[in-house]
């Protein structure tokens, strides 16, 4: 049985196909039991979120598994395989190994070395493990990958690398200009009470805007984010979403990221709310190319389940890290985003806000996937800015459209990741794609290791029957030896037989680690005429009791 990954993401897809192609919780637990049913996959897992949707899948023929993984996405998704197919790509064995790992190191984001991803790769294996999809292959795959994803965090500056998209985003709206200096009294408006709202509300207000009004479908979520806004120095109110079109006449700046499967801004509501108002002095900016063809302003939702409470819980992957929100209470926020994130849904759409790291499109990483390629437009000339938008949501929140608004300048999760293209690698990114290389090889020796385990186990209980029988064939003849006796001759055939089976099992081991190493596990069968199905049944059994069955036959030492 080999690993195998079929996917597609922000690198091969376009954000409308991806947007059609979301999944919720129950297809995905659909796709799941269809995968285990489908003849060549014997272990399933989806790692499925605003921007990638891949299935894992431990099978026996490659080709007859690339073929009906595809198929099997392509049902569920609702896109047609004739059309889904050009934007999928494959990984398989030590590189689906490597692929999982760069992107639990966050090497696949746009925001480089973001950790967030982390949660998304513990809810896959969670998942996984309550539907029973998740065999040994699986588990230790992704159990490492949330290892060395932590690894790259606390041993390498791979948080250096990048920002926080919030930050990121708000820079592409100053455009050149210093957040800071960008932001400095400017009125602002954030839809959305979650985490990636908490965090962008924070961010604006660390940048100095006067005023941050926090509008959200339940009002008591919006309060809460409110007050612990004012806390921290910077007025900040709540209003429920119906006065979102009110208040949008009086924002300078708006950042939106629900979780609402519609538009929460049309592009009327847009030019509505700019309508006779002068751009804000010195915020000449260029206007944004138009989006290419084919893109949606709306398309179905992304009820993707995200990381739970918003942000990864692990130590070092919480808002205290972000300089945005220093000098607030880093607990509280998140506290408050987990408050949001899993509280009962009282929404539009049962679909909870995408996570920072999957709301984004990536940087492109070594041993990357063909990427979309698109003719760059160019830029039109500079033109005055009366309010500045930033759709953080997938499926979007804000109208396309409202692009073509004179006085307006929308980024958009698009838009971010064209202009993530040009962004400067960090020397660490270096550091962490040499961690995940040895990691990779560790862990291929590992699984050939580990293969041939089972067979070693059946050597030994084998060599434990015969030791056994020939005990037994001695108490017949020698009916006269006293417990000390026969204890004593039994222990000695039990020494003999170990220490003979000791240098070749130890040796066979080290060779099967080593690539191409897999043949030794059948060499070692037919050289002892072991029996398969007792190879087999080994193989089923939990490391413990393949560990007890190994100390139980060996003996006493």
């Amino acid at each position: 049985m080999s690993l195998l990954v079929v996917g597609l993401s922000h690198r091969s897809a376009p954000v409308s196909v991806l947007e059609r192609a979301s999944l919720n919780a129950d297809a995905q637990a659909k796709l799941l039991q269809d995968t285990l049913a489908a003849e060549p996959a014997a272990e399933a897992g989806v790692l499925a979120t605003c921007n990638r949707i891949e299935l894992y899948a431990d099978v026996d023929k490659f080709h007859a598994g690339v073929a009906e993984l595809s198929t099997l996405l392509a049902q569920h998704s609702g896109v047609g395989l004739d059309e889904l197919t050009p934007y999928l790509y494959v990984h398989y064995e030590d590189r689906a190994v490597h692929h999982l790992f760069s992107v639990a190191c966050g090497l696949d984001s746009m925001v480089v070395g973001e950790g967030q991803i982390l949660g998304q790769i513990k809810d896959t294996l969670a998942r996984a493990q309550d539907l029973h999809s998740a065999g040994k292959l699986l588990n230790d795959l992704f159990q490492q990958a949330l290892r060395v994803g932590k690894r790259a965090h606390s041993e390498t500056g791979i948080d250096r690398a990048g920002q926080s998209l919030v930050t990121f985003g708000l820079e592409q709206l100053a455009l050149g200009q210093p957040v800071e200096a960008w932001a400095k009294g400017k009125r602002a408006l954030v839809i959305g009470a979650g985490s990636m709202s908490s965090l962008a509300a924070a961010t604006l207000a660390r940048a100095g805007v006067a005023e941050v009004v926090v509008a959200n479908r339940t009002l008591e979520r919006a309060e809460r984010l409110a007050e612990i806004i004012t806390d921290g120095g910077t007025a900040a109110r709540a209003v429920a979403m119906d006065a979102v079109a009110d208040e949008l006449t009086r924002a300078d700046v708006a950042i939106s990221c629900t979780g609402a499967t519609g538009l929460v801004l049309t592009a009327d509501a847009v030019r509505a709310a700019v309508a006779g108002r002068t751009p804000t002095a010195g915020a000449d900016v260029p206007a944004p190319a138009a989006p290419a063809a084919g893109r949606t302003a709306a398309a179905d939702g992304c009820p993707v389940e995200t990381v739970r409470g918003g942000l990864p819980m692990e130590s070092g992957f919480s808002v205290e890290g972000e300089a945005a929100v220093a000098g607030f209470d880093a607990a509280a926020l998140e506290q408050h985003g987990a408050w949001v994130d899993n509280a009962p849904a009282d929404r539009v759409s049962p679909a909870p806000q995408p996570s920072e790291a999957e709301a984004i499109a990536a940087l492109a990483a070594v041993g990357r996937v063909p990427e979309m390629r698109r003719e760059r437009t160019p830029e039109p000339p500079a033109r005055p800015v009366a309010l500045a938008l930033l759709d953080l949501a997938m499926p979007r929140d804000i109208d396309a459209a409202a692009h073509r608004i004179d006085g307006v300048r929308l980024v958009d999760i698009e838009s971010l990741a064209e202009a993530s293209a040009d962004a400067p690698m960090a020397a660490d990114v270096d550091q962490v794609r040499a961690l995940v290389a040895d990691e990779v090889t560790a862990f291929g020796a590992a699984q050939r290791a580990a293969h041939i385990t089972p067979t070693v186990v059946a050597l030994r209980t084998m060599a434990a029957d015969v030791v056994t029988n020939e005990i037994a064939r001695l108490d017949g003849r020698l009916p006269g030896l006293d417990e000390k006796q026969r204890a004593e001759i039994t222990q000695t055939v039990k020494r003999v037989v170990d220490k003979l089976l000791h240098a070749p099992t130890v040796r066979v081991k080290q060779l099967a680690a080593e690539p191409g190493g897999a043949g030794y596990a059948d060499a070692l069968r037919t050289l002892f005429d072991l029996d398969p199905e007792t190879v087999a049944a080994v193989s089923r059994a939990t490391p413990r009791d393949r560990e007890d069955a190994v100390g139980k036959n060996r003996g006493p030492a």
